[in-house]
């Protein structure tokens, strides 16, 4: 087991019942979530920053009886190594896309959120032959037209490594703001800070910060712009669009730029829930992906007349 991986987990480990599984990548070892059954449909989640894939344990859960469910742990991130390098979104790629190829996913549905939208749509459009579908919380995978104040301020050099990576401003802010209808438990709080518990284990979620490009020059600039201009080839795909609408990085915006490329997506708007939306409307979350799939779960039936929910599209 990596050094990495030996986290304080007494209290989130019950929610996290999983076996751990690593890969082997030059820079370090990449852990990731394997459950469920090993033939048929792969859902593949990816996770953004600050977060790793405790994020999707609700969901893993609830579905891997059923389906296959992988879920990765970027470097940096989660049980994952922490090493110096490989922090760039060209490096996320690439270290996704050899995780899928070296596990053989088939008949994948790409499940994503925040920077996992970019990073996991830059390798399964790579690896088109091997994607049935797509499901999306809030996201985005373009350079972006501008970056929120609250962002932005933590791009600052000497400030924002202290902040983001000193003081974990950046992981203890999100616990609140990426939330709008509920509050998170103890137990989640303690399961999303746990690998982020001293400076070097914070480094990528400062370098998550610090890989948003402000200008064209910038490397991840072009690597967004080439997942952007490529976008409108998976509109033949089933996709659905799940938005917290109270998300004040991705915001309403994101999820009408997505309507435009794929104008035969599902979209349902959350309208009362923020970024986080496995966290904040868990039955909805559950709910949607579950139908989208094929299958039932006893959650999302008790959900299945929510109010909260306004669907557009087919």
């Amino acid at each position: 087991m990596p050094a990495s991986s030996k986290t304080n987990d007494a209290k989130w480990r019950s929610e996290y019942p999983f076996s751990s599984h690593w890969m082997n990548l030059p820079d370090g070892q990449l852990h990731y979530v394997d459950e469920g059954p090993r033939s048929g449909e792969t859902l593949l989640f990816v996770h953004g920053n600050p977060t790793w894939s405790f994020h999707w344990r609700r969901l893993i859960t609830a579905l891997s009886p059923t389906r296959r469910c992988v879920a990765i742990d970027h470097l940096g991130c989660g049980l994952s190594d922490k090493p110096h390098v490989g922090y760039r979104l060209a490096d996320r790629i690439r270290h996704l896309g050899r995780l899928v190829d070296e596990l053989d996913l088939r008949q994948v549905t790409l499940v994503a959120q925040d920077w996992g939208g970019a990073i996991g749509l830059g390798a399964m459009l790579d690896r088109q032959e091997r994607l049935d579908r797509v499901l999306l919380y809030n996201t985005g995978a373009w350079p972006p037209d501008s970056i929120p104040a609250r962002i932005n301020v933590c791009k600052t050099p000497l400030l924002g490594k202290l902040a983001l990576q000193g003081g974990n401003l950046f992981s203890l802010t999100a616990l609140r703001m990426t939330m709008a209808r509920r509050k998170l438990d103890a137990i989640a709080e303690a399961g999303y800070l746990a690998p982020y518990n001293n400076w070097a284990n914070r480094r990528a979620v400062y370098e998550f910060v610090a890989d948003i490009p402000r200008t064209p020059d910038h490397p991840t600039w072009r690597t967004l712009k080439s997942i952007d201009e490529r976008l409108p080839q998976l509109a033949r795909l089933p996709i659905r669009l799940v938005w917290g609408m109270q998300d004040w990085c991705f915001t309403p915006a994101c999820l009408e730029r997505f309507q435009r490329y794929w104008p035969e997506a599902e979209a349902f708007r959350l309208e009362d829930v923020g970024h986080w939306v496995p966290e904040d409307a868990p039955e909805e979350a559950l709910r949607l992906l579950a139908e989208f799939v094929g299958g039932a779960t006893a959650v999302g039936d008790a959900a299945a007349h929510s109010t909260h929910v306004v669907r557009e599209g087919v």
